[in-house]
């Protein structure tokens, strides 16, 4: 494993098994892979036995970070190590890469890479919402008092709070639900033509990106993308809403489990080095420390869609790493969640007792029937999200 997705200083990263180094260059691998098979599909001369060939697992680390520092992408050393494979089993490496660019490859398999991540993410705050849900439903007619600006403000009920959770789970899983994850072939310049003159014919190289799409699950956008970067920006901002939401439970659930407030009880906890006394609330820490985090790893991301040329010198290559460190942190923060929402529970004697020296006055029906309400809806718009089908899929 590499120093940079060790997580030895990464709280905010545990949990996030989908985008280290090894997953990336598996899916660059897989890429490489299913173009070889598309090349087949067009030519009618099946390539799949060469494709079964590649194996990221064998491939020289050393000398493909080597080539990244020589060469500024990792792809230049990798066609090399992969067309050796093939030859070494017997198999012919003409359609190996063919058509492609670096950026092809590596846009692809971070596509494949964010398809998979935000999957899992989905999966962990279809956890984390379940145990919500269940929180909003007990708690629906359990007063509290709602704070504005630090300070007392409204009776409102336990299931309330419970409920706008809820709500920003659901958002989250539906900012995942609304991507596509398409895939990137253009060649060198994003013309496709080094694809149409192998081919014989124009037009080929969509044919080659249809049959790409189709072999990695991922969507056919109908052209190249290389510096029109929307849909890098828009899996950024899917990733950020969910870091983002999940979040905001992070600092609610640390500030009402405090032992001053303890309206909030949380389950377990982390250690200190100085107090052994201590169970510090890990899950939540690591929900903030991930949202606080996210925005300039956002700014990041937008900063690299402004990308001149053809290919760009230099925004290109800063995506990489906040894009990726974001799927991570959504998939991170999903995990955190989960074990947060599973181990969560209120004290409604507690946040009954906060509500009455609050002196903002009791949950009376009108307070009681607007909870009731408010938790139906959540809950039902969960149920709904949970449900509906998932256009990013798993791929």
């Amino acid at each position: 494993m590499t120093a940079a997705s060790w997580g030895l200083l990464d709280p905010a990263g545990a949990g996030a098994s989908a985008t280290g180094d090894d997953e990336v260059l598996r899916a660059m691998v897989d890429v490489e892979a299913a173009l070889l098979g598309a090349w087949g599909d067009v030519l009618g001369e099946p390539h799949d036995a060469a494709a079964a060939v590649l194996d990221a697992g064998a491939l020289d680390r050393a000398s493909l970070v080597e080539g990244v520092a020589r060469d500024g992408v990792v792809v230049v050393a990798l066609v090399p190590l992969l067309s050796a494979q093939l030859e070494d089993a017997g198999e012919s490496s003409a359609h190996l890469h063919l058509g492609a660019t670096s950026q092809d490859v590596v846009d692809s398999a971070l596509m494949l890479v964010a398809s998979r991540a935000l999957a899992d993410a989905r999966d962990r705050l279809l956890a984390s919402g379940s145990a919500l849900a269940a929180l909003a439903v007990t708690g629906r007619r359990d007063p509290r008092v709602a704070r504005t600006l630090a300070r007392p403000a409204a009776p409102s009920t336990l299931g309330v709070l419970a409920a706008d959770w809820l709500d920003g789970v659901s958002s989250a899983v539906a900012a995942i639900d609304a991507l596509e994850f398409p895939v990137q072939f253009g060649g060198a310049v994003g013309t496709g033509v080094k694809a149409d003159a192998a081919a014989g014919r124009p037009g080929a190289a969509d044919e080659v990106r249809a049959a790409l799409a189709a072999r990695l699950g991922l969507a056919d956008p109908g052209r190249s993308w290389h510096t029109e970067r929307s849909a890098v920006l828009a899996v950024a901002h899917a990733a950020s809403t969910v870091v983002a939401a999940l979040g905001r439970i992070g600092r609610d659930a640390t500030l009402l489990s405090r032992p001053e407030l303890g309206e909030v009880v949380l389950a377990g906890g982390g250690g200190s080095s100085a107090m052994p006394h201590k169970r510090n609330p890990v899950d939540a820490v690591a929900l903030t420390a991930a949202a606080v985090e996210a925005p300039g790893l956002v700014a990041t991301a937008t900063a690299a869609a402004s990308a001149a040329d053809e290919r760009p010198a230099g925004e290109w290559h800063a995506g990489w790493g906040a894009f990726r460190r974001l799927l991570a942190l959504a998939e991170s923060a999903s995990a955190a969640s989960a074990r947060l929402g599973g181990g969560m529970t209120f004290d409604p004697e507690r946040a009954a007792d906060l509500l009455a020296a609050s002196g903002v006055g009791a949950a009376d029906d009108v307070v009681l029937a607007a909870s009731d309400r408010i938790v139906d809806r959540a809950v039902a718009r969960f149920a709904a999200v949970r449900d509906a089908s998932n256009p990013g899929g798993d791929a």
